[in-house]
C-alpha cells in the first residue's frame, strides 16, 4: 500500500477527533455469528485493521459520537429500532462518515430509501462474502459501492410507474410500521419496539391506511405479503 492510498484510508472529516493511525471499521449487527464471520473476512483482508462488533444501534452511535471511524458496516434489522435511523443519525453527527448498508432485505425493499438517507454503498448479506471486501475498501478510499442489482432497483423505483405500488409513498416510518403490521405484530407490540407511544404508532398506521387506501390491518397484511415486504 502506497503513502497516497493509506492517506486515503486514515482520512477523517471531524478535525475535533484524533486521526487513525489504521484503518478502523465499525460493524454492527444484532447477530453475533455474523457479526463473526464479517469481522473473519475483513480481518483477512485488511492487515491491521481494528474491527469493532456492536449489537445495537444505541451502541453503534454512542461509538461514532466519540471516536474516529474509517467505514460503519450497518444491518437495516436492529433489536432497538431501524438501521435508517441510525443511519440519518450517523449523516448529522459525521457527514462525511462512510457506511455500508449490509441488509437481509433484497434491494427493492430498501436500497432506494437508504440511499436517499446518506448511504454510500448497499449490499445484501447472501452477496457479503464475495463483495464486501471491495465495498469496505471502496468506501474507505472515498468512493460508493452500489451492485447492479441494487442500481436496477433504485432506477426503477425512480420511474414514474413506481407510483403503482402504494407503498412508495409511504415515509421510512410509515413504511416501517406497514412492514411490522404485515408480519402480525399489533400496535402495541410495535410501540415498545421502537419506543413509541401508543398513540404515536396508531397516528403512522392511520397514515399508512389513508395513504394506501385500505381500512384494516388484514389488508395490509395481505399487501405486504404479497409485496414482500414482511419483516
Amino acid at each position: 500500500m502506497n503513502a497516497a492510498t493509506k492517506a486515503d484510508l486514515t482520512r477523517d472529516s471531524d478535525p475535533a477527533l484524533p486521526r487513525p493511525t489504521s484503518l478502523r471499521i465499525m460493524l454492527v449487527d444484532d447477530h453475533p455469528i455474523l457479526r463473526r464471520g464479517l469481522r473473519d473476512i475483513l480481518v483477512d483482508a485488511f492487515a491491521g485493521a481494528v474491527i469493532h462488533e456492536v449489537g445495537s444501534g444505541h451502541d453503534a452511535i454512542a461509538l461514532i459520537h466519540s471516536q474516529t471511524w474509517n467505514v460503519v458496516v450497518l444491518d437495516l434489522s436492529l433489536p432497538d429500532g431501524s438501521g435508517l435511523d441510525v443511519l440519518k443519525r450517523v449523516r448529522e453527527l459525521r457527514p462525511r462518515l462512510p457506511v455500508l448498508i449490509l441488509s437481509m432485505h433484497t434491494a427493492d425493499q430498501f436500497a432506494r430509501r437508504a440511499i436517499a438517507a446518506g448511504a454510500s454503498g448497499y449490499l445484501t448479506k447472501d452477496a457479503a462474502d464475495s463483495e464486501l471486501v471491495t465495498a469496505v475498501s471502496r468506501l474507505a478510499r472515498g468512493g460508493r459501492y452500489f451492485g447492479p442489482e441494487v442500481l436496477e432497483r433504485v432506477a426503477m423505483g425512480l420511474h414514474p410507474d413506481r407510483e403503482d405500488r402504494p407503498h412508495e409513498r409511504l415515509s421510512d416510518r410509515e413504511y416501517q410500521v406497514l412492514r411490522m403490521i404485515g408480519s402480525g405484530k399489533t400496535v402495541s407490540e410495535i410501540a415498545t419496539e421502537l419506543t413509541l407511544s401508543v398513540k404515536t404508532v396508531s397516528t403512522y398506521r392511520a397514515r399508512v391506511l389513508e395513504k394506501m387506501k385500505m381500512r384494516t390491518n388484514a389488508e395490509l397484511t395481505r399487501y405486504a405479503l404479497q409485496q414482500g415486504l414482511a419483516e
